[in-house]
């Protein structure tokens, strides 16, 4: 049913419930340690209690991507360092106070050559590597929809090449020359795209943090210009072979809700910063929509915040066959676990069509 569910909204047809997925909760321990009753602080116990965990919370659609910045590890990365976050299922923290930035000079930019750098991989070999990735995902979630993803589509990937710093700098400083490295950028990430195309995965996410909260980070017709017609360009063999596009990125990106349905994507997930009753009504016939209750509500909200803002997003998207309930951004781990545990109840209490 689960995964029937999750399959349906992304082909716009009803299911008895509203289908539901959730991000980085699977790693909230004292909070899958109170559902599940496993006891989560010995460390073995872990991934067990992560996979049990989601399905006694029912989920419908495991996010997932494949292709992140490890594949990137050949060539020059700028580190920005990392917040605390989440401790890893063998107890790690993800602190991670290291900055480095190897871009000191914007010229090496601008002349950067992206093969050389990050080089070419074999087309059979990634097919082989993102096959076998989707199936170890169905073995693991068999109830869940599943897919393959790329996670520095564009946008993403000059931020972890660059970091947010050189990559504006660049690109005010001469558009006209950034304008070739987000063509050659576009040349290199394409072969995994074009990978994916000729795989037997179904539904592929392409991800891209192209805006803050705030909104977009340069001009729109900027993006208008350079990054969108690039997705147009990778999604189009996906859409030729028949897959489905999920379109992720953070912040508020409703000023591009239209160029992004134009490019081809066929389900968008937006955080609570987004404008989704404005997509609904001008998509929700015809395209997908996953969030948006806002985490902080979680965070620090009362039981009459957390109810109210789950209502708000099914009074947005239960009327609606493609929309998938989830928290935008993540459900972090010092979210009081009573406060996850209502937020599920308010969810079971109202997910049924």
């Amino acid at each position: 049913m689960s995964y029937e569910a999750g399959w349906k909204a992304l082909n716009m047809e009803f299911s008895e419930k509203v289908p539901r997925t959730e991000y980085s909760v699977q790693k909230h321990w004292s909070l899958i340690k109170k559902v599940t009753g496993i006891d989560t602080d010995v460390l073995e116990n872990r991934y067990k209690a992560s996979l049990e965990f989601e399905k006694k919370w029912g989920m419908d659609m495991k996010w997932h991507i494949r292709v992140g910045p490890t594949y990137m590890s050949k060539g020059r990365r700028t580190d920005i360092g990392h917040a605390v976050f989440s401790e890893s299922e063998t107890g790690k923290s993800d602190l991670r106070k290291t900055v480095t930035n190897p871009f000191s000079n914007i010229e090496d930019i601008y002349n950067i050559d992206m093969y050389k750098e990050y080089g070419e991989f074999d087309e059979k070999q990634l097919i082989k590597e993102f096959e076998e990735d989707y199936n170890l995902l169905q073995e693991k979630f068999p109830t869940m929809m599943n897919m393959g993803g790329v996670y520095i589509t564009m946008f993403s990937g000059f931020i972890e090449m660059f970091g947010w710093e050189n990559f504006l700098l660049a690109m005010g400083m001469d558009a006209e020359r950034f304008a070739i490295v987000v063509e050659k950028y576009y040349e290199w990430v394409k072969q995994f795209y074009h990978a994916y195309a000729k795989t037997n995965i179904p539904v592929i996410m392409s991800h891209d943090d192209i805006c803050w909260t705030s909104g977009p980070a340069t001009n729109p017709e900027w993006y208008r210009k350079f990054i969108f017609p690039s997705y147009k360009k990778l999604w189009q063999p996906l859409k030729d072979a028949g897959k489905k596009i999920i379109f992720t990125s953070d912040g508020n990106y409703t000023e591009f809700f239209d160029d992004v349905v134009d490019c081809g994507a066929d389900m968008l997930v937006m955080e609570p910063s987004c404008d989704m009753q404005l997509f609904a009504d001008k998509y929700g016939k015809t395209h997908g929509f996953v969030g948006n209750a806002d985490c902080r509500i979680l965070l620090s909200g009362t039981k009459d915040d957390i109810y109210n803002e789950v209502k708000r997003c099914m009074d947005i998207g239960k009327k609606y066959p493609g929309f998938i309930f989830a928290t935008g951004n993540h459900i972090p781990s010092n979210t009081p676990v009573e406060n996850a545990i209502y937020y599920n109840d308010a969810y079971e209490s109202m997910k049924n069509r």
